[in-house]
């Protein structure tokens, strides 16, 4: 079973749909603490799970986002959640597309934040397989070596050493195997573009504005193959920009929310 944050969970809660929230690799639903605390102070019901081998949820080797999305819907029934707004933020975009694809019925609506549609191109597939090797060889520091440079904007990861520290605790706290588990399933995914055009609920694609990793033209794309989807950009805002501008994200991740229980 996976482990979770959660706020608000009561019957009368849920009744009226929760809130899914997907975390980015290799970190865990520790990330989403200022939405966990901003949703639930907004009233909202909201679920936060931990992926395969974190923060105690169920180590699992070779598994795909197939499998996870799956594993996400057991989590839901087990706590009698019918219906979820999906945010996902770059790996848990990943996921987002894949729960949406799987069980359209349960998706209210979707939130695709520093992410991307298309599978990798060979480059990036191989790497993908050379950060693999090099995380078996030198462990989790290795993936916190690489992936913390490219989260935020510059200003903020030389002014704010706290958060620095803590996205790179969340990496250490991992081991190897259960990084590379789950970069292995973000190698295996499958490619989510033509499933764009036949997504009908309501999507806010959310993305911070200096983002190196999945560029604002990247977030463009999304948004252009969506119906109707809203495309937000987040200003002062890198790869984790619901961590580096949390009261802006909050805002524009609220403002949705509310728009899509009035509809």
């Amino acid at each position: 079973m996976l482990t979770f944050r959660s706020v608000n969970l009561s019957e009368e809660s849920i009744e009226k749909d929760a809130i899914l929230l997907l975390h980015a690799f290799p970190l865990s639903s520790a990330m989403w603490q200022p939405q966990l605390d901003a949703l639930g102070n907004a009233g909202y019901a909201v679920i936060a799970p931990n992926a395969y081998g974190i923060e105690g949820s169920v180590e699992r080797l070779d598994w795909t986002f197939t499998d996870y999305s799956h594993e996400l819907a057991k989590l839901l029934a087990s706590l009698r959640v019918k219906r979820v707004t999906v945010v996902g933020l770059s790996m848990g975009g990943y996921q987002a597309f894949e729960f949406f694809r799987l069980y359209p019925d349960k998706t209210v609506s979707l939130v695709l934040c520093d992410t991307r549609a298309e599978a990798d191109t060979p480059a990036a597939s191989s790497a993908r397989k050379e950060f693999i090797r090099a995380v078996e060889t030198d462990g989790a520091g290795e993936a916190e070596r690489r992936m913390v440079p490219n989260y935020f904007t510059p200003e903020t990861g030389a002014m704010n050493r706290e958060l620095v520290a803590e996205v790179s605790a969340m990496i250490r706290d991992q081991s190897a195997t259960v990084i590379n588990s789950a970069m292995q399933a973000i190698l295996l995914r499958s490619d989510a573009t033509p499933l764009l055009a036949t997504i009908h609920c309501p999507v806010l694609v959310l993305n911070g504005k200096e983002d190196k990793l999945t560029t604002p033209e990247t977030a463009e794309s999304i948004h252009s193959l969506i119906p109707h989807s809203k495309l937000h950009l987040l200003a002062g805002a890198g790869h984790i920009s619901n961590m580096e501008q949390p009261e802006a994200f909050n805002r524009a991740l609220l403002a949705h929310i509310e728009e899509v229980r009035r509809s």
